[in-house]
């Protein structure tokens, strides 16, 4: 099996349950192709005691003979099931037999959870009983479910307020890999590619595993980005339709949402969204929200201090490429390459760098300093100036000192010019007047290489570049 690479944090935590002295019950859960199979796998090696993996789209037919097909290869000997209540019955038994002088832990994974629970099949009813009454009394079982229909994954098992109401002892979000993540893993793949690359790459395709690892390193950015989307025959043709479809039982409603945040690039409220789909503006509407938020879709920030009014914005990197490109009908099969160093790509780079850093606030606090000082982020928006000002990025420090950032995507040393020098001013001096903020601001400019030398440059107090954001 290939190696695992940049799960630390949660192999040190998957470490740490199967050393407890007690029967844990683990809920896996994030977006598709971010690999929670994979990392289950490979921490237990595929040493199971049980492993069951759910079919997409499968009839509740498929799904049993599935489960049936599982007990059979882990040596139970019985009739097939039927009725979920059955089976679970027989996992029990099955796994009651093989704890007997047991001295290690008695491992048991059911993949794609949400897939068994057909319509008014009784899954979730039988899975309760089996654990409350059978399972969480083998004091040795480390019980691992895992889910890509998120949706599903928070209401029935995260949230559930029935019969599994806080069984679960653990609840574990994997998310996609940091920039620092993707640079260890395409090393491990015998990428050579320079930073720039592989943040580059990262634009396009996030940190999601399953989306780096069809990148070719005999080839440059350009050229796979072209293969992936634009070739006559393009792996990731049909992937965001697919994608939406595995999360989401509803899947057209979530995209409506992307589709509508995709066309800000600030965001919008809760409020704004349900006017703009014509939509209600009640609970189903915050469900989804959340649905595409625990999915690392979107993310809710609050606009300083207005905390009730959280902004909703697209920050995941597959679908702003896709609604920015994915969706026109390009015939030019080299159309990546072709448009370097048009405006249309530069623009699109200098707008997607943005979401990047906004992804790594934790790497820009880093390269501040500002670890050991107690702090809050937020971006902010202004009510009263004309034309508006927009912040992306600023850090409220306890000292009373509030950090401003501006970001800026450039393929060499960035200028500060007189025109930008100008607008960084007035967007300090919105801020102070609007907010009132008495404490001292800085700023800090966000690029890619660092700042030229000039007249200008003195406005950024601690300069970032990405090589911070790949810490």
């Amino acid at each position: 099996m290939e190696k695992l690479i940049g799960r630390e944090k949660e192999t040190n935590k998957l470490t740490e349950y199967y050393n407890s002295d007690k029967s844990e019950f683990i809920a896996l859960y994030g977006r598709r192709r971010v690999g929670k199979t994979f990392l289950i796998r490979s921490f237990f090696k595929d040493k199971f005691d049980f492993y069951a993996t759910g079919v997409i789209d499968g009839s509740r037919k498929t799904e049993m003979d599935a489960f049936h097909a599982s007990l059979i290869r882990y040596g139970y000997k019985g009739e097939k099931a039927k009725t979920w209540n059955e089976a679970f019955n027989q996992l029990a038994v099955l796994l009651e037999r093989k704890n007997k002088n047991r001295k290690r832990r008695l491992v048991v994974f059911l993949d794609e959870l949400p897939c068994f629970d057909t319509p008014r099949s009784g899954f979730l009813q039988a899975l309760d009983l089996f654990w409350n009454s059978r399972a969480s009394w083998i004091e040795n079982i480390y019980f691992v479910v895992c889910g890509s229909a998120t949706s599903w994954m928070m209401s029935n098992i995260v949230n559930n307020r029935a019969g599994l109401h806080k069984r679960t002892t653990h609840i574990m979000h994997l998310r996609p890999f940091t920039l620092g993540q993707t640079e260890e893993y395409l090393k491990s793949r015998k990428f050579r590619w320079p930073r720039i690359s592989i943040l580059q790459a990262y634009m396009v395709l996030g940190g999601v595993p399953y989306y780096l690892s069809l990148l070719d390193s005999t080839k440059n950015v350009p050229d796979n980005i072209d293969s992936l989307f634009f070739s006559s025959e393009p792996e990731l043709e049909n992937e965001y339709d697919r994608l939406f479809h595995s999360l989401f039982k509803n899947a057209d409603s979530y995209m409506e949402i992307i589709r509508y945040l995709s066309s800000h690039r600030d965001g919008y409220t809760r409020t704004e969204i349900a006017n703009g789909l014509k939509i209600p503006d009640n609970g189903h509407l915050s469900r989804m929200l959340d649905d595409l938020e625990h999915c690392d879709f979107i993310r809710k920030y609050n606009n300083g201090a207005l905390q009730k009014n959280g902004i909703y914005q697209l920050v995941d990197f597959f679908s702003l490429f896709h609604h920015k490109f994915g969706n026109s009908r390009i015939t030019d099969e080299h159309f990546w390459r072709n448009s370097l160093g048009t405006p249309e790509q530069n623009t699109w780079y200098g707008f997607t760098f943005e979401k990047v850093c906004l992804c790594h606030i934790k790497q820009i606090v880093h390269g501040l300093r500002l670890d050991t000082i107690r702090h809050e982020y937020y971006a902010w928006r202004s009510q009263d100036s004309r034309p508006a000002v927009q912040i992306d990025l600023i850090i409220d420090r306890a000292d009373g000192i509030a950090t401003i950032c501006e970001i800026k995507y450039s393929k060499d040393d960035y200028t500060v010019s007189e025109n930008e020098y100008r607008k960084i001013i007035r967007r300090v001096n919105a801020f102070q007047e609007e907010t009132h903020h008495k404490g001292g601001v800085q700023v800090s400019l966000v690029t890619t290489y660092g700042i030229k030398d000039n007249m200008y440059s003195e406005i950024s107090d601690i300069p970032i570049t990405m090589n911070e954001l790949f810490e």
